[in-house]
């Protein structure tokens, strides 16, 4: 008699019949998956604030019969800029904010810190700067373009620098993302736990109903024994 195999045969209602049987236990390891995500985001995770501080660096601006600029200042402006944001990062800057700011950071913390934004076809730089500090962060943002606007004036002998905008005080951090992690948390534990369900299914080779005789033995049911309890 040739048996078939119980396992190469799912057709979904077959597997919508094997989650059904264990859906509790999918629904629990979700919500505790969710839970997780929540305490270690709250509670854990250290908030990370992120501020900004823009700077043009260039000529100042030219204009012919009070209108248009000079293309050359401006594309020469352009071509600079990655430069310039090199020169944001530099070991000299970097050390003059640590010192003037007394700062307990190395030179790669803070520059691990830092990033540097150039606005495409424009003369903006951003600075940003992330801390778990939002009052440190904008102190560093500022101090650095501080920094930054003396000595490439120094450097570059540009005839103009200016600070548009300067860093101010975040009200929310940018990590963690509470939401985010919450639903990433209980998308990995629903997943985690459905794996789960379909290979304990598919290591259970027993037989538990009439149907799995039909189907898995190929024969015919005649008779069933009803369960009886003892008196």
């Amino acid at each position: 008699m040739e048996i078939r195999d119980r396992k190469t045969e799912l057709n979904l209602r077959e597997i919508m019949h094997i989650i059904g049987k264990r859906l509790w236990f999918i629904v629990l390891v979700t919500i505790l998956a969710v839970s997780a995500g929540g305490v270690i985001s709250y509670f854990i995770l250290e908030p990370v604030y992120e501020v900004s501080t823009t700077i043009i660096v260039g000529k100042p601006p030219n204009y012919v019969d009070g209108s248009r600029l000079y293309l050359e200042d401006l594309n020469l402006g352009q071509r600079l800029a990655r430069t310039y944001g090199e020169i944001i990062k530099s070991r000299g800057v970097l050390e003059d904010v640590i010192s003037q700011l007394k700062l307990n950071l190395t030179v790669k913390q803070l520059k691990d810190k830092t990033s540097v934004k150039l606005i495409e076809d424009t003369e903006f730089i951003t600075i940003n700067i992330t801390d778990t500090n939002p009052k440190w962060a904008v102190a560093i943002a500022n101090k650095m373009a501080e920094v930054f606007r003396s000595r490439v004036i120094d450097i570059m002998r540009v005839d103009y620098v200016q600070i548009l905008d300067d860093a101010i005080e975040p009200k929310l951090p940018v990590r963690p993302r509470f939401g985010l992690n919450m639903v990433v948390a209980g998308a990995l534990g629903m997943t985690a736990s459905i794996f789960v369900v379909f290979l304990l299914e598919y290591l259970d080779n027993t037989i538990k109903t009439s149907v799995d005789i039909e189907k898995y033995l190929d024969l015919s049911v005649i008779g069933i024994i009803p369960m009886m309890q003892n008196k």
